[in-house]
């Protein structure tokens, strides 16, 4: 049937079939190549909105660790942190709102940007404005006093549910996005494969269906016009134009056996026959060397007159079979340079999306040890201000035994009071019993004169012992006045101690809520650290994935120039068009060389998985 078919539905067939398959392919790839694209689209929006909810989530978390630090400290410095981080919040927020397509995650921000004013209202602004007017005191006993209220677990709490979300959702992209990338290679491949195939097959099919039976023709000419007339014609059973001219060739035969028959015939009709022959071998011959040029445009008998149109005709349905290759092939090679020129940009752009995460990664990695060390300054802080503590304790239980002892020392200053007056008692008693004794002694007379001596001494001494008891005695009262204003300055000691034991305790207490949150913003940041890893891991994969399509593209645009260069032997006439011309340089864009992390992926070996799922 196919032998049977005309020379121009063969070549409009086989242009159709290499047209057919190549946007087949071309539509594949560009279907993969828009699917790449929408990923990569969203993947930017995700991380945009991810670090955008991250920034809101640090400046809320800035925002309560600056306003206890200004609690404690009234620094300035703190309030000025406190303001940064308010404005910071505001900006990225107003940013984020219109990212949000999701109703949910709108809500979320919302719920969050809710919470935040709410804290601020109760909470920062307030305790913030009561520092300020000198009630810093009160203000800490407010803070020690609420707890878990004062927290901002109420705004945080929906920001990490919007970051889940985005980190999800750029999972999601990523997996999309790989597979759209092995799809798009797989497609490349299968379909450069499957037109070369076509080409090749078709060009083997043509060869074997017009060049080599033009070829059989032309020696089958040659040997008629050498004079061997009982040759057998070949190809009489094709209805193409081959067949046309088989036939006429044998018409020359019967002609050449009917001449020689009837006694070689008349010298005009042989010389006719000759030049017949003689040129439609010449032109055979030229045919068959690739000028598809050569058509006959010297003048035949009436005679030879179909033999001279059949085979123009043949030689011009081949000719514009050849055309339409080149021109196909034209075609091909533009959209093969326009994919590779495509991945190529596309592996760049996703090249400059992995150095942007790697360097995210550092800064966040920086940010992850900066607070993990001011969690541990706080920590040893937190420690110190313990020891203080149990120092102050320690001076409170010294006040107290002092305080004791001063007490003892009281209570025996009282006893002597007693004692002092007890031997005042005496000396008085003694005086009397002397000054009686002197009058006992005048009434004795001389006998009792010495006795009288003797009653004097004791009433002076009994005196004396008066006068002593009396000093002792201001002695006394003067110690116990300044034991009494001793034990009152201990006792404001042990109450100074008291205080400083009480601020050292709050402090220690708000330290350990900054250690806390750092803690916790250092776990955040840990997690973001991980997930923005991955997704620099993912993007360095889509990079290498993106060059082996590229590469695949640029070996596509190779062998179509092969197969061009084949067309190209033939000659045709006019060129094809200012496209052949324009697009006969082979692809030669530059492209970058890939990080080598993503190299390193790229040639890591699989144990259980094959090459496509090692990606």
């Amino acid at each position: 049937m196919f032998k049977s078919m005309k020379i121009p539905r063969k070549l409009a067939l086989s242009f159709l079939i290499i047209c057919v398959s190549a946007a087949a392919m071309m539509g594949v790839f560009f279907t993969n190549i828009t699917a790449i694209r929408n990923a990569s689209e969203s993947n930017n929006l995700s991380q945009d909105i991810h670090a955008k909810t991250l920034t809101l989530e640090t400046s809320l978390l800035r925002q309560n660790s600056q306003m206890r630090g200004f609690l404690v400290t009234a620094d300035p410095t703190y309030l000025k942190s406190y303001t940064e981080a308010e404005r910071a919040y505001d900006a990225a927020s107003g940013e984020l709102e219109p990212l949000l397509t999701e109703p949910s995650l709108r809500a979320a921000l919302l719920k969050s940007r809710a919470a935040t004013l709410d804290w601020r209202k109760a909470w920062g602004d307030r305790l913030i404005a009561r520092v300020k007017a000198g009630q810093r005191k009160s203000a800490e006993a407010e803070v020690r006093a609420a707890g878990k209220a004062v927290l901002t677990s109420a705004a945080v709490l929906p920001l990490r549910d919007i970051r889940d979300a985005e980190v999800a959702l750029i999972a999601k992209n990523s997996a999309s996005q790989q597979a759209a990338i092995a799809a798009a290679v797989k497609g490349l491949i299968i379909g450069g494969i499957v037109l070369i195939a076509i080409a090749v097959t078709l060009a083997f099919g043509l060869s074997r269906l017009i060049a080599q039976p033009v070829s059989r023709l032309t020696t089958t000419m040659g040997d008629l016009a050498a004079g061997k007339n009982h040759l057998t014609v070949p190809d009489l059973d094709r209805g193409d134009e081959i067949g046309d001219m088989a036939r006429a060739v044998l018409i020359f035969r019967d002609a050449a056996v009917a001449k020689e028959a009837a006694d070689q015939g008349a010298a005009r009709a042989e010389a006719e026959q000759q030049m017949v022959v003689n040129t439609v071998s010449l032109h055979l011959s030229q045919v068959a060397e690739g000028n598809l040029t050569a058509e006959i445009t010297r003048d035949f008998p009436s005679t030879y007159g179909a033999v001279k149109t059949n085979f123009n005709a043949a030689v011009i349905a081949l000719r514009e079979l050849i055309s339409s290759v080149r021109g196909s092939t034209v075609s091909i090679r533009t959209g093969s340079v326009e994919i590779a020129q495509a991945s190529e940009d596309l592996a760049r752009r996703t090249e400059s999306n992995a150095a942007n995460l790697e360097r995210t990664s550092a800064a966040v990695i920086q940010i992850d040890g900066r607070l993990k060390n001011t969690a541990e300054a706080a920590n040893r802080t937190a420690e110190r201000a313990s020891g203080t503590m149990t120092t102050v304790a320690d001076g409170r239980s010294t006040a107290d035994q002092a305080v004791q002892a001063m007490s003892r020392v009281s209570d025996s200053a009282k006893g002597i009071d007693s004692v002092i007056e007890g031997l005042d008692k005496i000396a008085f008693q003694t005086r009397v019993l002397a000054m009686n004794a002197a009058v006992e002694a005048g009434r004795a007379g001389d006998a009792g004169r010495g006795f009288a001596v003797v009653a004097d001494l004791v009433s002076a001494l009994a005196m004396r012992a008066e006068e002593e008891a009396g000093r002792a005695r201001d002695q006394l009262s003067a110690t116990q006045t300044d034991i009494v204003t001793a034990v009152e300055a201990v006792h404001k000691v042990d109450a100074a101690l008291a205080d400083i034991t009480t601020g050292v305790s709050d402090v220690n207490e708000l330290l350990g809520a900054i250690a806390t949150d750092n803690q916790a913003q250092s776990s955040a940041i840990t997690q973001i650290s991980a997930a923005i890893s991955t997704m620099d891991e993912a993007t360095q994969q889509n990079a290498a994935m993106v060059e082996e399509t590229s590469a695949a593209a640029r070996n596509l645009a190779t062998e179509v120039n092969g197969l061009s260069e084949h067309a190209a032997k033939f000659n045709v006439g006019s060129p094809v068009g200012a496209a052949h011309r324009s697009s006969q340089a082979r692809f030669s864009g530059s492209v970058k060389q890939l990080p080598t992390a993503a190299v390193a992926r790229l040639v890591r070996p699989a144990a259980d998985a094959d090459e496509w799922q090692s990606f």
